[in-house]
């Protein structure tokens, strides 16, 4: 989707910062589980301030909220699944959640989103401590300033070396 729908604000909207947005297709991926995670009824006795005041008055085994957004996600994770158009159902979703959520909450959701979006462009891989040391040593050789600059740099020569060997 390319328009990006908005939070609609349940109190003040902030005078500064960034506006709170709702989700978007490319997050859907990431964002399904946690959602579904979150919106659960015993969260709310955990988390009432994430909630909005109806939300956390209704009675926690009829609250019809709950029901209606565990269908309309659902309906976003089958449509999303199929391959089918997802624009309709996600604007529903949207409307959904404003009306679940606090601004506060929202604002905790999106927090966690970004946390998981950056977790997943990172990448843990185990080094001996004597590596460790070695690349420590060729960091401070060449003044870099991170194991992300001294591991690209060793490729780049061991493939400019390589092409050397091949001439």
């Amino acid at each position: 989707m390319s328009n990006k729908q908005a939070w609609n604000y349940h109190g003040d909207s902030p005078k500064a910062g960034r506006k709170l947005l709702l989700l978007e297709i490319s997050e859907l991926t990431i964002s399904l589980p946690l959602i579904f995670r979150l919106i659960h009824p015993a969260e709310i006795d955990v988390r009432k301030e994430w909630f909005a005041t109806q939300v956390v008055a209704a009675d926690e085994k009829q609250n019809s909220q709950y029901i209606s957004l565990v269908d309309c996600l659902q309906v976003v994770t089958t449509n999303r699944k199929k391959g089918t158009a997802v624009e309709q159902s996600l604007i529903e979703l949207n409307n959904k959640l404003n009306n679940y959520f606090s601004d506060f909450g929202w604002r905790m959701v999106r927090k966690e989103l970004s946390q998981i979006k950056k977790r997943q462009k990172k990448s843990h891989i185990e080094l001996s401590k004597d590596l460790i040391g070695k690349l420590k040593d060729y960091m401070q050789r060449n003044s870099l300033d991170s194991f992300d600059q001294a591991i690209d740099n060793l490729l780049s020569e061991a493939e400019m070396q390589k092409d050397i060997e091949q001439e």
